[in-house]
């Protein structure tokens, strides 16, 4: 087991909000101060409900980090903002005025050590178009639950398994593991970025909540008509309700719940599995790609590059994006960050050359799926387990509300899905305490 922090873990943030005092008395516990747990207590704040936030880290924003890197903000976790139209965090930074950009629609190609042509964009292109149509359309159809690789099309050409490696990066999983009735329906094409780092926006959300860090749960007991929540930095807190945004990987490893929880939702919170998606972050002056936020595409060679996104915000700074089957094949060798990092210029010597890479350096190596309050970068449903996230958002003795980004249907995997989710379950908890307090259930 690993006993050392994750390195992106060991960064300050590049904004620590001031944070309000817990209230003596919170009518709500929420545990977890990332996307889910900033959207639930600024909620209930708003409707003047006493609520206590508990955090494990040091920081606020869960698996949203942004730190400040040779003067820059990078993310070291999420940094897109999928889902203009339906995303919440898309919406409430437009009405606050926070510098969001729209994604590039432009990206590059490069076949070995030559920039593509332009049939092969195009060929690549319509690889994409024809995937996506397929596996959209064996959703939408129904049927039985079967992986999200049985619908890609045969005759994809020369670009085929480019574009499955590339859907298995953004799902969290190659697509022969992941369900395709939950397959992303996002529409990735209106994506934002924002100056200064996504954790930075989170952080600028949780100015003033009543939030308490490097302060973990260690048990919730329900047996009685409150909730009594244990803790490690300090004595028990009791509400009428806790909404819980802990990430579905970690739920599953901890015994925190007293009873246990009912059979359905620890089957549910058990079957998802471990979606992986990890940045080295590469600072690199030099690199031949021009263009802010411009998604590459190398083709070739024998060390595959599943992603790399170039010049993020216009600086000489870039990810190079590990899926699940490359990070796997690195912990079996227990390669570790350095391991990461021999392999990134091994893999981009394939396409540049060694003389190329004279001011590269690799100054980060997300770790999410080693660190202790994550165990990795979201959750995936796999064939079979569809209906999982449906069945999260059900309260558990009107005392107990689960929130994150593990129980959105159509923006999973994302902050702005958790935000939604800790919106619906603080809407759904204030509903619960106005009813009991006039004489409801």
């Amino acid at each position: 087991m690993r006993t050392t922090r994750p390195e992106h873990d060991r960064l300050p943030p590049s904004i620590a909000p001031r944070l309000g005092p817990l209230p003596a008395e919170p009518e709500v516990i929420v545990i977890g101060a990332g996307a889910a747990g900033i959207a639930a207590a600024r909620e209930l704040h708003q409707a003047g409900i006493a609520v206590a936030v508990l955090e494990a880290r040091g920081r606020v924003g869960g698996r949203v980090a942004t730190a400040t890197l040779r003067g820059h903000p990078v993310d070291l976790g999420a940094h897109w903002l999928h889902a203009g139209p339906i995303n919440p965090l898309v919406r409430l930074g437009e009405a606050r005025g926070e510098p969001l950009r729209i994604a590039a629609q432009e990206g590059h190609v490069r076949v070995g050590r030559r920039p593509g042509r332009p049939a092969e964009a195009a060929a690549l292109a319509r690889a994409f178009t024809a995937a996506d149509r397929a596996m959209s359309d064996g959703a939408a159809r129904g049927g039985p639950d079967r992986p999200a690789a049985s619908a890609v099309p045969p005759g994809l050409g020369p670009f085929g398994r480019r574009v499955e490696r590339v859907h298995g990066l953004v799902s969290g999983r190659p697509l022969d593991e992941v369900s395709l009735q939950d397959f992303p329906s996002m529409e990735y094409g209106d994506n934002r970025f924002i100056a200064g780092g996504y954790g930075g926006y989170l952080a600028r959300l949780a100015q003033g909540l009543p939030i308490a860090l490097n302060d973990p749960v260690t048990g919730i007991d329900w047996t009685g008509q409150s909730v009594r929540v244990a803790r490690a930095a300090g004595p028990a807190l009791t509400a009428k309700a806790v909404i819980v945004t802990i990430p579905t990987m970690v739920l599953r490893r901890a015994a925190l719940f007293t009873p246990v929880l009912p059979p359905a939702i620890a089957a549910a919170i058990a079957g998802f599995t471990t979606g992986v998606y990890e940045h080295a972050v590469l600072h690199w002056p030099s690199c031949p790609f021009r263009g802010a936020d411009r998604l590459a595409t190398l083709v070739g060679g024998q060390h595959p590059v599943p992603g790399l996104l170039t010049r993020i915000d216009g600086t000489p700074f870039h990810y190079f994006e590990l899926d699940a089957p490359m990070a796997m094949a690195l912990d079996a060798r227990r390669a570790g960050p350095d391991g990461v990092r021999r392999l990134v210029r091994r893999a981009l010597v394939q396409h540049f050359g060694g003389r190329a890479l004279h001011d590269l350096s690799i100054p980060i190596v997300s770790e999410w799926r080693h660190d202790p309050w994550s165990r990795g970068s979201w959750a995936v449903v796999p064939p079979g387990h569809t209906g999982a996230r449906q069945a999260l958002q059900a309260p558990v003795g009107e005392r107990i509300w689960f929130a994150g980004e593990a129980l959105s249907r159509l923006q999973w995997g994302t902050a702005g899905g958790a935000y939604a989710e800790g919106l619906r379950a603080a809407g759904a908890v204030a509903a619960h305490l106005r009813g009991r307090g006039t004489g409801g259930s």
